[in-house]
C-alpha cells in the first residue's frame, strides 16, 4: 500500500454533501486516529470566507449531522485546526496559484483532491490544479457521480481527467459501494459455501433490486430535470449493486480482480431497442399524493412547468452469460415512494417435487427467498419452509418462516460507519477497490444509452403515478405477467 496522502483538498467544501457527509466522516476518522500525522485539509468554495468563519460553519455542521453522543467540542476543535479555507473559482488562475502556495511544500507527501462539485467543473478544476503545479505522481483525484450524462459525455470527462492523471490515481465515487451491506454482499456470496453453489440460473428464478426514495426534488431542480431516474440512480447505484450480485468469483480481493469481474457483468447486459423497451421498461412521474401521511405536490408543480422527465423507472434486465441465462433481473427506483428503502430479493426456484400434498391437502410449499436490506435498517433474511406444530392428522402443514440476521444486533458493539468514512480513507491510502473504473462507467452508459435510445425511438412517455405509490400500474404488470410480484 502506498503512503497515505498528508493533504486533502476539498472542492465544494461549502456544499451540502461536505456538510452532511464529508466533514462528519473526517471527524470520525480523526476520532479513531486514522488520519495521517500532520494532516491538512484545504477547503475550497466560491464563497469568500476566512478560516474562522469557515471553522464556525464546520462546527455547526458537526453538531447538526453527528449523533449527539458522538460530538465532542475538543475533537471538533482539533478537526477545525487542521482546516484552512481557500476560495477558488474554476478558471481563476490567481486563486489556484494562491491555493498552491499554501500546499506546495507538502507535494512530496501526497495530495488527495476531492471534487464535490457539479460535473461541469471537474475538468476545469483539474486543469487549474495542473496549471498551478499541483498535479504530480503523488496526487490523486476523486470525483462524485455523475460522470457525464451519456457515453459520449462520460468519455469527454474521462478523457479530460485522464490527460492529467493516470487511471490508478482517478477515484470515481459511488457512495453505495461504501455501504456496509453492499460490501457484505461479497462476504455473503464468497464467504459461505451455503450460497455460491446455488447462485446461478439452475437454482434462482429471478432477482429484484429496489431503491425507493420518499423525497421529491428537494432543491435539485436545476440538476434533476432532464436527467431523470434512469441516469440519476440506475446508471450508477443500481447497476453497481447488480454487478456485485451477478459477478463471477474474483481470483482475489483486490481492485483489479474485483472490478474486472464487475465489468464483465455490465458488458453482458442485453441492450434494449424501440421494441424491447415497451415490454421491459416503465417510465413514471409522480403527481400529487400523500407520503407518510403528508400531502405532497407533483413533480410538474415542484418544477413549475410540464416535463417528461421520469422520476420512476422499472426495468426487466437480462445478463447474457453462462451463469445467468434465462434469469430476469427486475430493477426499480423512484421518488415519492411509500417508503425509503433499498433492498435486493433473490427468489429461488421451487423444489422439483413436493412430498407434502399426498393426503389431498395443499402443502403450502413456497420457494425460498433471500432478502438483503441495504437501508434504512441493514438486514439479511432467508425465508424457508418449516412444519407447523401439531399432530398432522390431516396431513403435514408447512409455514414460511424467516431466519433473520440483523447486522445492527449481531454487531451491537460496533459503530455503524458512514459510507464516506471508508471511501475517504481509501482515497487517502490509495486503494481504488471501492471506486468505479473507467471501463465500468462506459459499460454502464452503453446499456443506459440503449434504453434512452429505445424510449426516444418508441416515443415512450412517462406515465403518472400518485405520490406514495410504487410507481405506475404498468410497473406491476411488468413483473406480474411473468408470474412474479414485487416484494414490498
Amino acid at each position: 500500500m502506498t503512503e497515505p496522502s498528508a493533504t486533502l483538498i476539498l472542492f465544494g467544501a461549502t456544499g451540502d454533501l461536505a456538510h452532511r457527509m464529508l466533514f462528519p466522516s473526517l471527524y470520525n476518522l480523526l476520532s479513531d486516529n486514522l488520519l495521517p500525522a500532520d494532516f491538512l485539509i484545504v477547503a475550497s468554495g466560491r464563497t469568500v470566507l476566512d478560516d474562522a468563519a469557515f471553522h464556525k460553519d464546520v462546527d455547526a455542521a458537526l453538531r447538526k449531522f453527528l449523533q449527539p453522543e458522538r460530538y465532542d467540542t475538543a475533537l471538533a476543535q482539533r478537526l477545525c485546526d487542521m482546516i484552512i479555507y481557500c476560495p477558488v473559482e474554476a478558471g481563476n488562475a490567481d486563486q489556484f496559484a494562491a491555493l498552491a502556495d499554501r500546499v506546495r511544500d507538502r507535494l512530496d507527501r501526497g495530495i488527495s483532491v476531492y471534487l464535490s462539485t457539479p460535473p461541469s467543473l471537474f475538468a476545469p478544476t483539474a486543469q487549474g490544479l495542473a496549471d498551478a503545479g499541483l498535479v504530480g505522481p503523488k496526487t490523486r483525484i476523486a470525483m462524485e457521480k455523475p460522470i457525464g450524462k451519456d457515453l459520449e459525455s462520460s468519455r469527454d470527462v474521462n478523457d479530460a481527467i485522464g490527460a492529467l492523471f493516470d487511471e490508478q490515481s482517478i477515484f470515481r465515487v459511488d457512495h453505495y459501494l461504501g455501504k456496509e451491506t453492499v460490501q457484505n454482499l461479497m462476504a455473503l456470496r464468497f464467504g459461505n459455501m451455503l450460497f455460491e453453489p446455488l447462485w446461478n440460473a439452475a437454482a434462482i428464478d429471478h432477482v429484484q433490486i429496489t431503491v425507493g426514495e420518499t423525497v421529491g426534488l428537494e432543491g435539485r431542480v436545476s440538476y434533476y430535470d432532464g436527467v431523470g431516474a434512469l441516469r440519476d440512480m440506475v446508471q450508477n447505484h443500481v447497476l453497481q449493486i447488480l454487478s456485485i450480485i451477478a459477478m463471477e468469483p474474483p481470483a482475489r480481493l483486490d481492485s483489479t480482480a474485483v472490478r474486472d469481474e464487475k465489468v464483465k457483468v455490465l458488458r453482458s447486459l442485453r441492450p434494449m431497442d424501440a421494441e424491447t423497451v415497451k415490454a421491459c421498461s416503465v417510465r413514471g412521474q409522480y403527481t400529487p399524493g400523500a407520503v407518510a401521511g403528508e400531502i405532497v405536490t407533483g413533480y410538474a408543480d415542484e418544477l413549475g412547468k410540464p416535463s417528461d422527465t421520469e422520476t420512476f423507472v422499472a426495468l426487466k434486465a437480462h445478463i447474457d452469460n453462462w451463469r445467468w441465462t434465462g434469469v430476469p433481473f427486475y430493477l426499480r427506483t423512484g421518488k415519492r415512494m411509500p417508503a425509503r428503502h433499498s433492498e435486493i430479493m433473490i427468489q429461488f426456484k421451487p423444489v422439483a417435487h413436493s412430498i407434502f400434498g399426498s393426503r389431498g391437502h395443499g402443502s403450502g410449499l413456497e420457494p425460498n427467498t433471500l432478502i438483503i436490506r441495504l437501508q434504512p435498517q441493514e438486514n439479511i433474511r432467508l425465508l424457508i419452509m418449516a412444519k407447523e406444530p401439531g399432530l398432522d392428522r390431516g396431513g403435514v402443514k408447512l409455514q414460511e418462516v424467516g431466519l433473520d440476521v440483523s447486522l445492527a444486533n449481531a454487531f451491537a458493539g460496533e459503530r455503524r460507519r458512514i459510507a464516506y468514512e471508508r471511501l475517504l480513507l481509501d482515497l487517502l491510502e490509495g486503494d481504488p477497490t471501492l471506486f468505479v473504473r473507467r471501463d465500468e462507467v462506459e459499460a454502464q452508459w452503453t446499456w443506459i444509452d440503449s434504453i434512452i435510445g429505445g424510449w426516444k425511438d418508441a416515443g415512450m412517455k412517462a406515465s403518472p403515478y400518485a405520490s406514495g405509490n410504487w410507481g405506475p400500474s404498468s410497473a406491476i404488470a411488468l413483473i406480474e405477467r411473468d408470474g412474479a410480484s414485487w416484494h414490498e
